[in-house]
């Protein structure tokens, strides 16, 4: 798994990625209804599984928080800033804003 892709996977409960459509997917990700997906939009889904994750709530996953127990503390910021490039890593077309077909594309 390439580095940062477990943030993916924390993100999205593993009810949605096994029972979910793609089309209601991105409808609950598109919080404004204009029929794309921003990069603030898709930041502010994502980060969910981030505050899921974080039992104490100070902002920081620390190893016990983290899958498996154990790893590096990670941080809001450092959490967001990896959805930003993961975002913009989707963007294929380079338009600010995710199309279903991008946001359901295989990361490169």
């Amino acid at each position: 798994m390439r580095p940062g892709a477990w943030l993916l996977l924390l993100a999205l409960p593993c009810a949605v990625l096994a029972q979910d459509t793609a089309a209601s997917l991105f409808q609950r990700m598109d919080s404004n209804g204009d029929g794309r997906i921003s990069e603030a939009e898709y930041v502010a889904y994502m980060s969910q599984g981030f505050y899921r994750r974080d039992l104490n709530h100070d902002g920081v996953l620390e190893p016990d928080e983290l899958p498996g127990g154990h790893g590096k503390p990670v941080t809001l910021k450092a959490w967001q800033d990896n959805l930003r490039r993961e975002f913009h890593r989707l963007d294929r077309h380079h338009h600010g804003y995710l199309s279903p077909q991008e946001l359901m594309q295989p990361p490169r």
